[in-house]
């Protein structure tokens, strides 16, 4: 399947020496305590608080318009302590996210509007459906999707996730066309 281009204004955007594409209208708190691995695309108006905690993405990670991502937090009688996030490789994380797991694995995809409550783990190879929320501590296993509000299993994912994630991410990633050089082109 050919994924269709998408091309960016390129003086909206900021390429790194790694090859990650992160828009200057996204808001990156605390980027001292941001690690992204390479080739990770952040579009505008995306919020990262790495001012709670250390924030580590992978490779090839996509996150779209308006998506919020930010450590797990925990209430003790003294206060509120932040947990260090984890996203692995390959991830996809459509438009209007709330983002507030404990880990999420690699090839893994989550639909528009999805909330991810606090302390939830997302095992590798697994989706979560468009406008669902999980609720806090919830654990997505690999091979699986859940939806609905409060999030439940709701069928199993094919063997060959892994292939369509790498293709849906690596395939974005590259159709991702700065609008100057389009004009150069033509």
């Amino acid at each position: 399947m050919e994924l269709p281009k998408v091309y960016y204004e390129k003086a909206s955007f900021m390429e790194t020496t790694s090859g990650n594409i992160i828009s200057r209208q996204s808001l990156i708190c605390g980027s001292q305590n941001m690690i992204f691995g390479g080739k990770t695309v952040v579009m505008p108006e995306c919020i990262f608080r790495g001012d709670l905690a250390n924030i580590r993405v992978g490779r090839y990670c996509i996150f779209l318009n308006r998506s919020v991502v930010r450590p797990p937090f925990k209430k003790f009688s003294k206060g509120v302590a932040f947990f260090p996030l984890t996203i692995g490789d390959h991830v996809f994380i459509e438009e209007d996210c709330v983002i507030n797991a404990a880990s999420i694995g690699s090839f893994v995809h989550i639909g528009k509007g999805a909330i991810i409550g606090r302390r939830c783990v997302l095992k590798d190879y697994c989706a979560v459906a468009p406008g669902a929320v999980l609720p806090p501590e919830t654990v997505v296993p690999s091979y699986s999707l859940f939806g609905g509000d409060p999030g439940h299993f709701e069928e199993e994912l094919p063997e060959c996730t892994e292939a369509m994630m790498k293709q849906a991410t690596v395939g974005y990633y590259k159709n991702l066309i700065p609008s100057s050089k389009v004009e150069v082109s033509q």
